[in-house]
């Protein structure tokens, strides 16, 4: 029999998506299955975008140029502009996603062998586009009792090497909300120009930060501009996860050139999805206050309503939609796909994410899980509620 390559094996599954078939069969028994465990909100795509495919006039459906549309790719820019970012449009690239903006990220930065520091936990598939690109993942641990704050620049300074390439950061972060601070972001550019290293951001979340704080890009610190790669993505930002356009923007010119032959190869982004992308950016600031009120709101049910149960430790985000929860059970693997096949209140269960899954170091995060809040109130508090019942029986 022919043997898979050894990439192929390495290649991580998704801790947010393995337990699709337990929740699948789940239903087909009948059960609703309250999904906690993927980052989709429920948020109205914005009514332009929709239209803007809808009713375009294309007669030929063509390829676009490998970087964007340059109409898109202004307007992009004009977007970061209003942010207090500085770029231009040739400073972007228009992707599939932001998963394959970084993906072109690792392929133009690093080669097989190469190093990237990421604070951990971290996005799952951050280890996934390592492993295909042939990178080595070296976490640093930030710890829930902080609330995942930033670990101390030292830690960093302890596994930067010769083959070093990188410190990659979600801001604010999946899977823990933690907005980093200003100062956070200078002490990370400071070392990254210390050491000549790049300093990537994926700021897909920009948006979402709470309780009168704002987000600060790495592209607002000055003397970065030869070191800073931003990952960015409409998906969140508009509820546009299906549309599948990211962006990767530098204002290093090499980063550019080095990632554009890697676009080349996979010709050009979705016509379609930039359409309704450059139409999403004609959406009014309301839109954003009122998605932030909303989140807010569901944040501060999820939490008030966790703090009820007896043995949990709760990381409080501050953006993004997501939260990292530590129970009081050994294996968060086990009692999840146990929610799923063995549990049910009212022929009701919930699907969580384990947190196993985004840390790189073997054996942490076993008895956390990640709670998406993308669920209107009343169902967040009816999960919430389950999982109090479910520990209950599972830990008796």
């Amino acid at each position: 029999m022919p043997s898979i390559s050894q990439k192929g094996q390495l290649m991580p599954e998704s801790p947010i998506r393995k337990l699709v078939p337990f929740a699948e069969e789940a239903k087909r028994k009948g059960i609703k299955v309250i999904h906690l465990n993927i980052g989709q909100p429920d948020i109205k795509t914005p009514q332009a975008a929709l239209e803007a495919v809808k009713n375009n006039t294309l007669e030929v459906l063509e390829y676009s140029r490998t970087e964007g549309s340059e109409a898109y790719r202004e307007k992009i820019a004009s977007y970061y502009a209003e942010k207090g970012i500085s770029v231009s449009a040739n400073e972007i690239l228009v992707t599939t996603g932001g998963s394959e903006a970084l993906s072109f990220v690792m392929g133009s930065i690093a080669d097989i062998g190469d190093e990237i520091i990421i604070p951990e936990p971290f996005y799952a598939n951050y280890n996934g586009f390592a492993t295909a690109s042939g990178v080595k993942v070296l976490p640093v641990v930030s710890q829930i009792e902080d609330n995942f704050a930033l670990p101390s620049i030292e830690e960093f300074e302890k596994l930067i090497t010769k083959r070093t390439r990188a410190i990659l950061i979600c801001n604010p972060g999946n899977p823990t909300g933690y907005l980093y601070t200003k100062k956070e972001i200078q002490k990370l550019a400071e070392i990254t120009k210390k050491h000549d290293l790049f300093l990537i951001a994926d700021e897909v979340y920009r948006e979402f930060a709470y309780d009168g704080r704002e987000h600060h890009s790495i592209l607002q610190e000055p003397g970065l501009e030869e070191n800073a790669i931003i990952v960015d993505s409409i998906s969140k930002r508009y509820s546009m996860c299906g549309a599948r356009i990211g962006y990767l923007v530098s204002k290093n010119r090499n980063v550019i050139k080095t990632a554009l032959k890697f676009a080349q190869a996979r010709l050009s982004p979705p016509t379609y999805a930039q359409i309704a992308g450059e139409a999403a950016l004609s959406t009014p600031q309301s839109y954003f206050d009122e998605v932030k009120k909303e989140y807010t709101e569901r944040r501060d049910i999820l939490i008030a309503e966790l703090e009820k149960i007896e043995g949990v430790k709760i990381g409080r985000p501050q953006g993004a939609f997501y939260c990292i929860v530590e129970l009081p059970i050994k294996d968060a693997d086990d009692f999840a796909q146990w929610l799923l096949e063995d549990f049910r209140v009212n022929d009701e269960t919930v699907m969580v994410a384990p947190a196993a899954g985004f840390y790189a170091t073997e054996g942490l995060g076993k008895n956390q899980i990640r709670i998406a809040y993308v669920l209107e109130k009343d169902s967040l508090k009816r999960a919430v509620n389950i999982l109090k019942e479910a520990l209950k029986s599972y830990i008796g």
